[in-house]
């Protein structure tokens, strides 16, 4: 079978989605986050902040709770994203402290907790045992998924519903464009960026747990593989708009899965076609250098 006909196969199709999903999930939640005015650059770490957790978790209730466990997972991952999150936004808006420095503090953090608290639970620093009851797979024929492939398709209505429909969606952008006017209006500045940058910690918590126990059956390191990056890159991308992020994630997953398919093709050097997805970003983000950032992304709050 030839590269071509490879690309146009079921597996490529579920390849192609499993890419999309964990950057989907990130994004949307950088997309809440920024704008109401908070740089989240701390999107990373909460990736791999919910995928421990989605695995320890699953792994330590699988005794007690058997196949309701990663349910129970999945919830765990989702309120460690969040809790994380909490810090930035507390460090970003309480203290005014540099946006960037937080987030970074909180990705670094991500790369040396979970190896303690995996050699202090498991003895080992790389992974997480696996687990036996992995969130199901639903589908039909082998165009199967777990849960959070439909999540991540729903958030992208709904987050567009929450943010051009609904009164909450208008005080956010209003927050993250002119925050001193919004406050004028009645709007509470700090409670609208404190819910945004939590809702982008529950999101980027709820990719971590797919990676972990909704496409594999353990925490490895390294697991987010610069997802998260990856994921601000395509919100830049997409314009800071709901629908400009699921584009611009559907074309980085598809590049990441042409990454995974020529893999062992011989058609290029192997280190180049792992490096393609990285590549093509900051391609595409060379050409959307004048994206137009919420008015005050990056800017703390005075009032």
């Amino acid at each position: 079978m030839n590269l071509l006909e490879q690309l146009f196969t079921t597996a490529f199709l579920v390849t192609f989605i499993r890419s999309v999903v964990p950057l989907l999930l990130t994004a949307l939640g950088g997309l809440f986050s920024e704008r109401s005015g908070v740089v989240n650059i701390a999107l990373d770490g909460l990736i791999i902040f919910g995928a421990l957790t989605g695995a320890v978790s699953t792994k330590l209730m699988e005794p007690s709770l058997g196949a309701a466990a990663p349910w129970v997972g999945w919830l765990a991952g989702m309120l460690v994203g969040g809790l994380i999150a909490w810090i930035h936004a507390v460090v970003s808006i309480k203290y005014r402290a540099n946006q960037v420095i937080s987030g970074t503090a909180i990705n670094l953090l991500a790369t040396g907790v979970p190896a303690v608290l995996l050699t202090a639970l498991y003895g080992v620093s790389n992974e997480s045992p696996k687990v036996e009851n992995a969130l199901p797979l639903w589908g039909i024929g082998d165009l199967k998924f777990s849960p959070p492939v439909y999540f991540a398709f729903l958030a992208v209505a709904a987050a567009w519903y929450v943010m051009y429909r609904t009164p909450y969606g208008l005080r956010l952008r209003a927050t993250g464009e002119q925050p001193g006017a919004a406050a004028s209006m009645g709007v509470n500045v700090r409670r609208m960026r404190y819910s945004a940058v939590i809702l982008s910690g529950v999101l980027a918590g709820t990719a971590g747990v797919f990676l972990s126990i909704g496409n594999l059956d353990s925490y490895v390191r390294n697991i987010s593989a610069g997802g998260g990056f990856i994921a601000l890159a395509a919100l830049i991308f997409g314009q800071w708009k709901p629908l400009g992020v699921l584009a611009a994630t559907l074309l980085f997953g598809l590049l990441q899965a042409l990454s995974i398919t020529l893999d062992g093709q011989n058609l290029l050097p192997s280190t180049l076609v792992q490096a393609l997805p990285y590549l093509i970003t900051i391609i595409a983000l060379i050409f959307t250098g004048r994206s137009r950032a919420p008015k005050a992304l990056g800017t703390p709050y005075d009032g």
